[in-house]
């Protein structure tokens, strides 16, 4: 339980330094300024990697297409969403809350990178660009430097070699040494399948691999910390709020729209609902006391009922803050006079001229309406509310109301 006393100074000096940062780089337009520098670099990296990637797609085979295919799909963020919420309810809680804190600050940098330099992907013709799925054809959508199959494989399956090999799960040397093996194997076949299936270039893959070497070298040594402020910090629900609406605007604007910063947006939200969630109801399901998979406590059979139980139930919250997000965001914005617009989730504010969703004479009432004129005058997109609202629900229903129901349930 969060303690009632006064905001750590810490707290309190963090989030006005990523404030001041916001106001600074706006100003200075530094997102611009870096991109002048280095998308033209990287661009002609890329250009001049074509006849690379031409070459490793001479071996163009139906069963490489499925097997590249296949491991894009197992590293992919889809994949860890549904994976993450099985280990949490597999008892390995401490395990899975660092692999979910360490996925949203991973696709967070990586997609930050992205977005500031928007550098394209290899030019298809003449590459060929394999897309089986609709999460890579949203993929390709995305500018391509780092490659963030590459970064994610980094940090995740190192990250969770660490996390063996600290707790004894990794107990000899040859153990530790197959799992450096297969760490490394894997990243390896990572990396040449993004360029087989044509989503990369060498450098993409180069960047996003060192990138995950940097990351996962700093997650280990702050891990611990991140995870003791958690479970006994003091304000961490608010601060983390707090953080969270910061990090939704400390993000750089691309040359041209992608999917990224939705990507973003839903992690944020998943991040908020973890951290909120772990934090009430810590000494009842997710201390290190709690039974794990094939233990007495927690046999196969338990387990696979858990499963049945907590996927529609998250499945079902998620619709639930979906729609009530939908029905609150454009009347609390009314309510404020905040000019909004929907890309996607709400039909009825597509295409909407800011000037007719703007209502200048409520600014001059009330002390809300006065805060809200702080903020620059253009219309905001509301799905960004709306999706980190649904992935916070859903997120906060994985590590509390579906543990709850596990409880009521004997499961």
């Amino acid at each position: 339980m969060e303690s009632s006393s006064s905001v750590p100074l810490w707290q309190a000096m963090a989030l006005s330094s990523i404030a001041a940062w916001l106001f600074v780089s706006s100003h200075l337009d530094l997102t611009r300024r870096l991109r002048s520098l280095v998308q033209p670099w990287v661009t002609r990296r890329v250009q001049a990697d074509t006849p690379l990637v031409l070459r490793v797609q001479r071996f163009q085979h139906g069963h490489l297409d499925s097997l590249f295919s296949l491991l894009s799909c197992v590293v992919s963020v889809p994949f860890y969403t549904g994976f993450l919420p099985l280990l949490f309810w597999s008892g390995h809680a401490r395990l899975a809350r660092q692999m979910t804190l360490l996925m949203a600050f991973c696709d967070y940098v990586g997609n930050s990178i992205k977005d500031t330099v928007s550098a394209p992907r290899p030019s298809c013709p003449p590459v060929r660009r394999v897309t089986a799925t609709k999460d890579e054809k949203e993929n390709a959508m995305e500018y391509g430097l780092p490659s963030s199959h590459a970064l994610n494989t980094v940090c995740l399956s190192g990250y969770l070699l660490h996390y063996g090999i600290t707790h004894e799960l990794v107990e000899d040397s040859t153990k530790t040494f197959v799992g450096f093996g297969l760490v490394f194997l894997l990243v390896v076949l990572i990396g040449i399948g993004r360029i087989y299936l044509g989503m990369h270039s060498s450098i993409d893959v180069i960047a996003g691999i060192s990138l995950g070497l940097v990351i996962l070298s700093f997650w280990v040594s702050v891990h611990e910390s991140i995870d003791d402020f958690i479970i006994s910090g003091k304000n961490v629900t608010s601060f983390w709020a707090g953080l969270s609406f910061l990090v939704c605007f400390a993000y750089p604007t691309p040359e041209f729209p992608t999917p990224s910063y939705e990507y973003h947006a839903a992690f944020n939200g998943v991040a908020f609902g973890i951290v909120s969630g772990v934090q009430q109801t810590f000494q009842q399901f997710h201390s290190e006391n709690v039974p794990r998979l094939f233990s007495p406590q927690l046999s196969l059979p338990v387990f696979l009922g858990r499963v049945l139980v907590g996927i529609p139930t998250i499945l079902l919250v998620k619709y639930c803050s979906k729609a009530i997000s939908k029905w609150l965001f454009p009347v609390v914005s009314n309510t404020l006079g905040i000019p909004v617009m929907s890309s996607c989730y709400i039909p009825a504010l597509k295409d909407l001229d800011g000037n007719k969703n703007k209502s200048d004479s409520k600014l001059s009432g009330g002390y809300l309406h006065r805060l809200v004129a702080l903020f620059p005058h253009r219309v905001y997109d509301v799905d960004t509310g709306i999706r980190f609202l649904q992935y916070a629900g859903l997120a906060w229903s994985v590590v509390d109301l579906v543990p709850s129901l596990f409880s009521r349930l004997s499961l």
